[in-house]
């Protein structure tokens, strides 16, 4: 029974991967000038037809919740890129085996891989005035992604990665 709830708290743990985010604006922007924004016409999200449709979705709802409007003359345009790749493998389990006597040593030591390879994705949202600026705020998420996950498993991701993304926008930034 113990091992039991060993498992399901590894699990968990496992399930609820970490999503790290950093994000970079141009200083002195004045975030409340923004209000309407809009896609770029020929984004290359990397993703598949299905999450890039979910994540529009996501972050529609998000950007209106933060009071944003979606137009077809917007104050900015949003461009989202992504990359996978695979992480190194940093869980090994070392065999030895080494002998001494009398001053004379030796050891052989074999790193075994234990466990999958973890793929991560990286998201970099990008929200770009073409009239002033240019490139005005930036964040770039980085997490665990499973091409397997169910469809319902990969909105939730989706949606907790948005909510995290858009957690400290708009930014409080000193005139």
């Amino acid at each position: 029974m113990k091992a039991l709830k060993v498992c399901v708290i590894a699990l968990l743990l496992v399930a609820c991967a970490p999503i790290h985010v950093t994000q970079d604006y141009e200083k002195g922007t004045d975030f409340s000038k923004y209000k309407t924004y809009n896609y770029y016409q020929d984004i290359d999200t990397g993703l598949s037809a299905f999450d890039t449709k979910r994540l529009f979705s996501l972050l529609d709802e998000q950007l209106q919740l933060q009071g944003l409007v979606r137009s077809d003359t917007p104050d900015f345009y949003i461009n989202i890129q992504s990359e996978e790749y695979q992480n190194e493998q940093r869980n090994t389990v070392g065999v030895g085996v080494g002998g001494s006597g009398r001053s004379v040593g030796g050891g052989v030591s074999v790193g075994i891989p234990i466990g999958q390879t973890q793929i991560t994705r990286q998201i970099i949202f990008e929200f770009v005035d073409e009239n002033e600026v240019g490139l005005f705020w930036e964040a770039v998420s980085e997490s665990r992604y499973n091409p397997k996950a169910s469809p319902e498993k990969r909105e939730e991701r989706l949606r907790v990665l948005i909510e995290k993304v858009f957690k400290k926008y708009p930014l409080k930034t000193k005139k």
